[in-house]
């Protein structure tokens, strides 16, 4: 399962550099992101961007520091439309607008088309584009930047927490009238900076103020900050995925602590489910916490019973399977005077394909161990994301077509015990209505998404392809 991106802008009003606070920023936002990063800059002459493929890295900010810019944005990617190369690296960028985006556009295939049909000249397969199409030939029809935002965002339906830089130099931070990605701002002295997470404020020491409002637009630039509300909502859809486990632990979400709302989770795995275990065992990293709470509610110790390889990057959003597979072996080593003769409960959070579960608990007994119990933090997953996890066949989850039963065979455990929906909402601490759980529920928001969802699910297992691929 591929992830959303990070996205960073900033604007200092002293006139300062601001290429090392963004530098820092995808430094501090690469989970959201490995496949590749970039950075744009205004100046005078024009916006200036430079890409990286990989990871952030000096590189790119040795080829962006020879500029010295007052405002600025940044992009760390991982693919979800819109294939895994340079070309579609992001930020985006024209003569008048760049722009980073985190999310994904449910009608991408229509609005392609109708760009297209348009005369407008496409150059990469990615989604932010059209958006940045869209902006552009509105902005041009009406010569203003909030009518033209609002003129655009109109015509999109699914997520998007967007920064945009003009060649004005004006940074501006959009989020759709869903709330499906985070998007925070906070200030510091001559500083205010937009954020996919806290994390990348608080690496540069600004304090986060506030989250931008689902179908808010914040422009700042010489003359100060303006807020404008372009559209209004129905209801919010908070992706709870992002607390699960996209966010990192020390993030700030939507006014919840990712730390608490994972330990709650951990906490109300313990109340639903009684184990008789000798010691909890997490899949690092982003099961630590979770397991924390499980082991103070249920008072079984928990250990680091796996070691992480550091320089082994998140195989969840690896690009391959055959990548994935093989970077489990050299991710994780068991430890063997911890699991050895014990009966383990182990914890993750959430279970996609199993394959990589299914190799974890097989390091586990091959290190000696007497049982294994899985707990996962998350409900099954069932239904395709169309909101910016890469997850567009319901083929790609095994909980889609296999019984909890079948799926503990799978994975070779002796027990297996998924969190309960009541459990996730209680542990998140938002209400039921305010949140996305389209993919465990197989209800969505948006109208276009649960279209897509109905017509993919009735299709055969050997028809069905990725939405984007389908007519």
């Amino acid at each position: 399962m591929r992830e959303c991106c990070g996205v960073f802008g900033v604007y200092d009003y002293k006139g300062k550099n601001v290429i090392f606070n963004i530098y820092l920023g995808l430094m501090t936002l690469h989970h959201r992101g490995q496949e590749s990063a970039g950075i744009s800059l205004y100046e005078k002459s024009g916006i200036k961007t430079g890409k990286v493929y990989g990871l952030v890295n000096e590189k790119l900010l040795a080829n962006m520091k020879k500029y010295k810019s007052t405002a600025g944005i940044g992009h760390v990617r991982y693919s979800t439309a819109g294939n895994s190369t340079l070309y579609n690296a992001q930020p985006i960028s024209n003569r008048s607008l760049s722009i980073a985006h985190n999310g994904n556009l449910v009608n991408n295939i229509q609005l392609r088309r109708q760009l297209t049909k348009a005369g407008s000249k496409l150059r990469t397969k990615s989604d932010s584009e059209l958006i940045l199409a869209l902006l552009t030939k509105e902005r041009e029809s009406t010569g203003d930047l909030f009518e033209a935002i609002r003129n655009s965002v109109n015509e999109l339906e699914g997520a998007f927490s967007l920064v945009l830089l003009t060649n004005d130099g004006k940074v501006v931070a959009i989020r759709d009238p869903y709330g499906f990605r985070p998007l925070c701002e906070g200030e510091a002295g001559n500083i205010m900076a937009f954020s996919s997470e806290s994390i990348a404020l608080d690496i540069n020491n600004i304090d986060l103020s506030r989250d931008i409002q689902p179908g808010e637009m914040v422009i700042v630039d010489e003359n100060g900050v303006q807020r404008k509300r372009y559209a209004s909502y129905t209801r919010r859809a908070h992706c709870m995925f992002e607390y699960v486990y996209f966010s990192r632990a020390d993030s700030i979400i939507d006014g919840r602590s990712v730390y608490r709302v994972r330990y709650k989770l951990g906490v109300n795995l313990a109340k639903t489910y009684k184990t008789d275990a000798d010691v909890i065992i997490p899949v690092p990293d982003t099961s630590r916490t979770a397991a924390e709470g499980l082991s103070h509610e249920s008072g079984i110790p928990v250990a680091e019973g796996l070691i992480k390889n550091r320089y082994v990057q998140r195989t969840f959003i690896m690009p391959e399977q055959k990548q994935r597979d093989g970077a489990v072996k050299i991710k994780l080593n068991p430890l063997k005077t911890v699991l050895s003769d014990k009966k383990v409960l182990l914890v993750d959070d959430s279970i996609v394909r199993g394959t990589t579960l299914k190799n974890i608990v097989h390091m586990i007994r091959k290190a000696g161990a007497r049982e294994v119990h899985v707990r996962i933090t998350c409900p099954p997953i069932i239904s395709p994301c169309f909101y910016g996890i890469d997850i567009a066949t319901h083929d790609e989850l095994i909980a889609a077509y296999k019984k909890n039963e079948e799926i503990r065979k799978s994975i070779t455990s002796d027990t297996l015990s998924y969190q309960k929906i009541d459990g996730l909402i209680d542990a998140i601490g938002i209400p039921r209505e305010d949140l996305c759980l389209g993919c465990l529920m197989d209800q969505y928001p948006t109208s276009k998404a649960q279209e897509l969802s109905d017509r993919l699910k009735n299709k055969s297992r050997k028809k069905r392809v990725r939405y984007w691929e389908d007519d």
